[in-house]
């Protein structure tokens, strides 16, 4: 069993001084294969200061400079693909395949297109007689998940590099070692010390100190509803920015003259990526009421193809959940939707005699009266909810306190746009349009607070300063100033 007692602290990894042992659980073998040992209250006291003395370099380091060092992070995160590739599908249980796409080589070239992004912004720009300039926010404390680990490090670490801000992470402990490797990468790619920080621990312990801490300037939280709300109570109260891209129940709203199979098929597909571990993915379908017969055969006929199985067979299509506690869960909001009068569409699947499975599971006759139909399950679990009307169809689709994500499914036509258009929903796909990592990514409501990726990934890490210029100015340095 790998044993990791290392921290990542003023560019150097330093012994973790805290005393409790974070396991880390392969969720196919149920074995623990690595702990990481947490930081104490000191070592994230040190992180922090190392992050702040680092700032007054970094903040001024010229742009050009940063992107090289995140191209130069990219280069040796590329190195450590299959380190990584085998690490998230064991802690997480994306089937190898899907992960070595999705978990890595996705959020490893993202490192290079965030860089080609910021070479493009516009940094400061004339308003008027004002100069404004967009300057770092500072220091910035990034807490991610377990879902998509390196992916959700990498949506903020990269930007807020970036930026000109410093970081302290802190990764789930549930699935860290993204986290470790990319720290290596840091360091073989030589940023300065203290630039980037890692820390290990638990939400409730070394979490919830970042948070709080005097010496952070911004918090990037990824994560669920209930921890998100916690954080922005704790964030609110010290008038600290704050980005939380938090949950997700996102809708299919299949409209008529929608291609039905297809539609269907998508959406299957996007409930049961990772095991229905995704946030964005849709877990609601609606579709007309004298549609359902047909909708529920086509779901017979895919469900079985979803294969359970060991994450690194190729012919697994549906890995494990990621801990006997995430499965306990799932099933219980199963459990309760069905003795609510919700029917189980397709054959019963047998379940490996290990691994912290539930099979793919689609629920139809779901009225809005049912937890399952309001509450992110995450899990491989989708709703079939039917509308009378395309009015009650929308309705359905902004019917929960989430907005993460949505997709209408519909005629080329513009009335097809036009409900796209009102779906109240941070991002929208129509006629399963393949997403785009360069468009902003965020929600609305219980889903969160500011956007992801692209330009907008980079701009939540920086502050607008306007600078009055009087007519000397303009006039004796109009080659100065742009």
């Amino acid at each position: 069993m790998h044993k990791q007692t290392h921290l990542f602290i003023d560019g150097v990894m330093t012994t973790a001084s805290g005393e409790q042992e974070l396991p880390v659980t392969d969720s196919f073998t149920e074995d623990i294969f690595a702990s990481y040992r947490s930081a104490s209250h000191d070592d994230v006291h040190r992180a922090v200061a190392a992050a702040r003395a680092a700032w007054i370099g970094w903040s001024a380091t010229p742009l050009a400079e940063r992107i090289a060092a995140v191209r130069r992070v990219a280069a040796a995160l590329a190195e450590k693909a299959e380190a990584l590739t085998t690490a998230i599908s064991r802690e997480v249980g994306m089937p190898r395949k899907l992960a070595a796409r999705i978990q890595v080589d996705a959020p490893a070239a993202a490192w290079n297109s965030y860089a080609d992004i910021a070479a493009d912004m516009i940094w400061e720009t004339r308003m008027g007689h004002s100069l404004v300039q967009h300057v770092p926010v500072g220091v910035v404390a990034c807490i991610t998940p377990w879902n998509y680990p390196l992916h959700q490090i990498t949506g903020k670490v990269a930007p807020a590099l970036l930026a000109g801000c410093t970081v302290v992470l802190k990764p789930s402990e549930i699935a860290p070692t993204s986290a470790a490797l990319l720290a290596e990468a840091i360091q073989q790619a030589d940023l300065p010390p203290g630039v980037f920080n890692l820390v290990y621990g638990t939400g409730p312990d070394i979490g919830e100190m970042l948070i709080s801490h005097p010496g952070i300037d911004m918090v990037s939280f990824t994560g669920s509803t209930r921890a998100g709300s916690h954080i922005a109570a704790i964030a609110g109260s010290q008038i600290k920015r704050m980005a939380l891209e938090l949950g997700g129940k996102s809708a299919a709203l299949v409209l008529p003259g929608a291609d039905l199979p297809t539609a269907v098929k998508a959406t299957l597909a996007s409930c049961m990526l990772n095991s229905g571990q995704t946030c964005s993915s849709m877990t609601r379908l609606l579709v007309q009421r004298n549609a359902l017969p047909e909708v529920e055969q086509i779901v017979r006929e895919r469900i079985g193809g979803y294969r359970m199985g060991d994450p690194a067979d190729a012919a697994t299509r549906l890995g494990p959940l990621v801990s006997a506690n995430q499965r306990e869960k799932v099933q219980a909001m199963i459990d309760s939707a069905v003795a609510a009068g919700a029917r189980s569409v397709g054959d019963e699947q047998s379940v490996p005699d290990h691994g912290f499975f539930i099979p793919a599971t689609v629920l139809s006759d779901v009225t809005p009266a049912m937890t399952i139909a309001m509450e992110e399950v995450f899990g491989p679990v989708l709703c079939i909810m039917c509308y009378d009307d395309i009015e009650d169809g929308i309705a359905l689709a902004n019917g929960t306190e989430y907005g993460l994500a949505g997709t209408v499914w519909g005629p080329v036509t513009p009335d097809t746009l036009d409900v796209a258009r009102r779906i109240r929903a941070g991002q929208v796909d129509i006629n399963g349009a393949p997403f785009n990592p360069s468009a902003p990514f965020g929600g609305f409501g219980k889903s969160g607070i500011g956007r992801e990726n692209g330009c907008h990934g980079i701009q939540e890490f920086l502050e607008p300063v306007a600078i009055q210029l009087p007519t000397p100015f303009t006039e004796s340095l109009s080659e100065y100033i742009s």
